[in-house]
């Protein structure tokens, strides 16, 4: 969580335990929360071999046109960070809102329209 440095990985799966045991396989990573999205199935945390909990993998929801990675850039406020946003012309499409865990996150769209996500421990 360190501010500038991706501090969360999701991925948007087709199919999350196929894409599971590839990554698995693939990286060595370990499943660890396992949380019920209701509607949206399961969001399945993991961690990379030894270390602590550093992304999450999902079936994508039907009107989602596509699986893709989502990275979380760590910042020190959530809050700080929407405003410099909109600011700088940006968009701030998802949040703030707080997930399991008590981090904070938003998702936005910078001026060209390019979605990018933040993450910080604190609003």
């Amino acid at each position: 969580m360190t501010p500038g440095h991706m501090g969360w990985h999701e991925l948007y799966a087709g199919n999350l335990d196929r894409e599971w045991d590839f990554y698995e396989k693939l990286f060595g990573w370990t499943k660890r929360r396992a949380i019920d999205l209701g509607a949206y199935g399961t969001y399945q945390t993991f961690a990379a071999a030894g270390g602590e909990e550093c992304g999450g993998i999902m079936t994508k929801p039907p009107e989602m046109p596509a699986s893709f990675w989502n990275y979380y850039i760590a910042v020190k406020s959530v809050d700080a960070a929407a405003a410099r946003v909109e600011e700088k012309a940006g968009q701030i499409v998802q949040g703030p809102m707080e997930v399991p865990g008590g981090a904070w996150i938003v998702q936005g769209t910078d001026p060209q329209g390019a979605h990018f996500a933040l993450i910080s421990g604190k609003r």
